[in-house]
Parts: structure tokens; sequence; C-alpha cells
């Protein structure tokens, strides 16, 4: 398997390259279980975040990192659009994704209680990785459903196009990559 070295808010990380299509590679980024770069990305992110009532990601990759930010930073609350309706929700409502790392559309699906909480508050959207920004579309219509703000949008690393996105506050440039594992964007 071949890899990419990368430095991620000051920490050397291995990514392995893995093949979406025959012509595209990426690295992938996986933050579940590396406590430390969960860490030092949440306040990296943080030093650069506009102001927010709220924040919200997408199951399942962003969780451990809004946790974390909302833990260094104070909130005892975010906002967390789900893979799936699950019972204790009420008043849910969803929007269809297809992200450039699942074969399938999915949806995602916000719960009606968190909607009324942000009603007509600045919402931080964030999450590991922006690739294709299908995940975000789906996140910023969810937060214009519930009648929020969207105020920012936040990842670690930014791949591809996403890298050419003026309103996207990011660490890091992620490239893509060939079947043999030269960088071609």
């Amino acid at each position: 398997m071949l890899y990419h070295t990368m430095n991620i808010a000051g920490l050397e990380r291995q990514l392995p390259i893995c093949r979406v299509t025959d012509e595209l590679y990426i690295g992938a980024f996986v933050i579940f279980g590396d406590v430390e770069l969960t860490v030092r990305s949440a306040a990296e992110l943080l030093k650069r975040a506009p102001e927010y009532d709220y924040m919200i990601t997408a199951e399942a990759k962003g969780i451990p990192l809004i946790h974390e930010m909302a833990r260094q930073s104070g909130q005892n609350k975010y906002m967390l659009a789900r893979k799936a309706p699950k019972l204790y929700m009420t008043d849910v409502f969803g929007v269809e994704v297809k992200s450039i790392t699942t074969e399938a559309v999915q949806c995602l699906y916000l719960d009606g209680s968190d909607a009324a909480l942000m009603r007509g508050k600045r919402i931080l959207i964030v999450d590991d990785v922006i690739s294709t920004g299908e995940s975000l579309h789906a996140l910023e219509e969810l937060v214009n459903q519930a009648g929020g703000v969207v105020c920012g949008r936040m990842a670690i690393l930014a791949e591809g196009e996403a890298q050419n996105r003026s309103d996207l506050i990011y660490l890091e440039k992620l490239p893509v990559f060939n079947a043999q594992g030269e960088i071609i964007g």
C-alpha cells in the first residue's frame, strides 16, 4: 500500500492512499482513535473560528472533532446530522447526500428539537475532510431548513477542488493522487 505523509496541527501522520476510481485515489484520513490529533486539530480550528452559537457536523467522522471543539470552547451542546432517524428523534427532516467516500446516495437527518434551537442562530459547520462539498451542501440545507444561518464552514483538511473555496476554513490541503501515488491535484 502507498502512503502520503502529512503534517496536521503540528503532528506527522501517514495516510494510506486508497482507490476511488481507476484514475482517482485519495489519502484516507481517519480521525477515529487518534486522540492527540483530534485535540490538536480542534484547538487550531477554534483559533480560526468565526463567532457562532452552535456547531453541527455529519455522522460519523466529524463526531470526535466537534465533541472536542465543544469541550475546549466550553459549550455543552452541538448538533449532529444522523445517517438514519433514531427512535428518540422527533419532527425529523432530512436531505440526500452523495459523498466521494460512500458508494450509495445517503440521507442526513436532523432532530426537530435541534432545529428549534438553531432557528435564527449562527451555525458553524464542522467536518474532518471536505472534498466534493456534497456533505457540506447537505448540512447547509439542513441548517437552512431549520432556520439557522450558516456563519462558517471548517474542516481539518480540504481535498481537491475544496482547496479553492474562499468560504472554507481548513488546516491543511490534502492532495488527490493517481494509481502510482503521484499527486494530481
